[in-house]
């Protein structure tokens, strides 16, 4: 029963007199106890749709949310606006469980958030069962679909809600997602006659352009120097996170970064630094941006090629939340197009080596065909990999399939390494080298294995170390703790080994076929990512904004006029003697490098490349020993 009208809950706690695009066709189905399907682009207002006719009915709404800072924005959020809602995060011990569990049930509570992993403890379900449930919400509902660009096995643990609390309906929202994985949400989650709302995808006011250069970092120096907006730069791993960061701070232009490798104490700070616009530009992973709400972002960089369109289409949405012109620049050369496809696709096992890793497994613990061992079994992966030749890299993502398949069950701490940064300088290290000659093999070994390991926080490998040292590994463990001891280093040590246990018993390759054929499909799926992101990147003849739109399924999307290949076809093209004119007449002035004559001739950057040349060529101009253009 509806005890208040969403138009008014919509005034009283968001200050809206009308809802936007669909959102007020979901709240009006989902009240008429129909599940929705919701398709909005980000910054659309996708919690909206559940948050209000929650609100406008009797009883708590569960929603399940991928990640505890999307969980955490939004409740408090909710706080803000006095409506009570709580949290259940990991982390939290289990009589607070229970007290936040009876709060929902007996307290009043409007909203519950949780992770899908929580929805496998009995204790949750149990209590959800003795709760009002007025609404499911699925949020992030991509997560759900092995189609999707962040498939997360635990996400198909949603479906159980259903048996929880079966006269609720049903939300599943999302910014980014492909037919194929509409329906595939639909069907996993089980929605019977279901409205399907989808607004457009489209963000007129983000102008997106591919820039092609090799000196990249100039690049970014000078589009943060001329920002007067926040700025996000996306990044591929945590090095590359913290050099550009430390290049921008050298250089004139605030800047901090954010990765997965910092304490939760220095995320906060970092991302508090951002938002209170105290550093301009924030460098980051992909660990960061989800449930982030900042407005005003007039720039994302990505600099390197992101996976798939739907993380990069993702992560550029969060530039002009607040309606403001906006760009979403992707930065790439080359040499980027072969590291993409080297750095996820060469890793993708096959099911051959699927097999073969699953067979050696048993044999390593000797598990014999048919058994199913009722035990924890502990393994040194790197040793396991060493003994049987594999490819470590392989061998992790191997492993992963069967833990996802639930084949085996790893433990939690499985991805995560040991990491070391030298503390003093170089002469200092090498004073203490010379006084403590013991440690010396391990520690030029590990000099010359890891490059950045003065300037950043490195994962390191200590079988590796110990192999090529020729030394036990845990004579090497025993240098790094010396060494911290001594302050001569950083030193987060991390237990080599995983543990597992076996799930199922062991059939050898009809444990592996059994899953075959889904393991060969998401290979294929990620071979087609990774070609539609090129075919993006590389195809000038079609509106950025209109190659987006169609791969999400908007064939009728019109060109925006402002992405780089719209303005290319509107811009004039100079003769060559046309821009040679315009190169001698700023030399005319004053000596230009390249680079300053690219920024104040407007022609296209390849046309002046061409022109500089021809000119050198004809012996019209020179370069001096600053390696500025000069005039002869």
């Amino acid at each position: 029963m509806v005890v208040q009208a969403p138009l008014n809950i919509l005034k009283t706690y968001w200050g809206h007199d009308e809802f936007r695009g669909s959102q007020e066709e979901a709240v009006k189905a989902i009240l008429d106890g129909k599940d929705v399907l919701a398709l909005m682009p980000t910054g659309g207002g996708k919690s909206v749709c559940f948050q209000i006719p929650a609100l406008s009915k009797e009883g708590i709404c569960i929603v399940v949310s991928p990640l505890v800072a999307l969980i955490q924005n939004q409740v408090q959020a909710l706080k803000e606006k006095g409506i009570k809602a709580i949290a259940l995060t990991g982390g939290i011990p289990q009589n607070e469980v229970i007290d936040l569990l009876d709060n929902c049930c007996f307290g009043n509570y409007k909203f519950l958030y949780l992770s899908p992993e929580r929805l496998k403890q009995e204790l949750v379900q149990n209590r959800i069962r003795q709760m009002n449930v007025n609404l499911i919400a699925i949020d992030e509902a991509h997560c759900i679909s092995q189609w999707g660009h962040d498939f997360r096995p635990a996400y198909l643990e949603c479906a159980v809600l259903r048996e929880l609390a079966p006269e609720a309906p049903l939300i599943a929202l999302t910014a980014t997602a492909t037919e194929l994985v509409s329906n595939d949400i639909l069907s996993v989650l089980q929605c019977t006659e279901p409205l399907v709302v989808k607004d457009s995808f489209a963000r007129k006011n983000i102008a997106f352009e591919v820039v092609w250069a090799d000196d990249k970092k100039y690049r970014i120096k000078k589009w943060c120097l001329e920002s007067k907006t926040s700025v996000i730069i996306y990044v591929r791993n945590r090095r590359t996170a913290q050099d550009l960061s430390s290049f921008l701070n050298g250089n004139g232009s605030s800047a901090t970064f954010y990765h997965g490798g910092i304490t939760k104490a220095e995320k906060t700070k970092r991302l508090d630094l951002w938002l209170e616009n105290k550093v301009k530009t924030m460098v980051a992973t992909n660990a960061f941006g989800m449930g982030i709400d900042k407005a005003d972002v007039g720039l994302i960089i990505h600099y390197q090629i992101p996976d798939c369109i739907e993380n990069y289409f993702q992560e550029a949405g969060r530039a002009g939340r607040n309606g403001a012109h906006a760009k979403a620049i992707l930065l790439t050369n080359k040499t980027d197009h072969k590291e993409v496809k080297n750095q996820f696709l060469s890793v993708l096992p096959t099911i051959d080596f699927i097999k073969t890793l699953y067979h050696k497994l048993n044999n390593y613990f000797q598990v014999s065909y048919g058994e199913l061992p009722e035990t924890e079994f502990r393994l040194n992966f790197n040793a396991f990999c060493d003994t049987y030749g594999l490819n470590t890299l392989l061998a992790f993502n191997a492993f992963r399939i069967l833990d996802q398949h639930s084949v085996i069950s790893l433990h939690e701490s499985f991805s995560k390494k040991t990491s070391v940064q030298v503390r003093v300088g170089k002469q200092v290290l090498f004073d203490y080298l010379e006084k403590n000659q013991r440690v010396v093999p391990v520690v030029q070994t590990l000099l010359r294995t890891y490059g950045g390991i003065f300037d950043f926080v490195t994962k390191i490998n200590t079988f590796l170390i110990a192999k090529k040292t020729e030394v036990p590994e845990q004579r090497v463990l025993q240098v790094l703790e010396q060494l911290q001891k001594d302050d001569i280093l950083d030193y987060e040590a991390q237990d080599n080994d995983l543990s597992l246990v076996f799930l199922v018993p062991r059939e050898d390759e009809l444990t592996i076929n059994a899953f075959a054929k889904k393991v060969t499909e998401r290979h294929q799926l990620k071979v087609a990512q990774i070609d539609s992101m090129l075919a993006y990147i590389s195809n000038t003849r079609v509106c950025r904004n209109e190659q987006l739109l169609h791969y999400f399924g908007e064939t009728k999307a019109q060109a925006c006029g402002t992405c780089d290949v719209c303005r290319a076809k509107h811009k004039k093209v100079g003769s060559p003697s046309e821009v040679k004119g315009g190169i001698l007449q700023l030399l005319a002035r004053s000596k230009c490098n390249s680079r300053e004559l690219i920024a104040n001739l407007a022609h296209e950057e390849a046309a002046i490349l061409v022109g500089i040349k021809q000119l050198l060529e004809d012996g019209r101009i020179r370069v001096n020993s600053r390696n500025e253009y000069e005039l002869v």
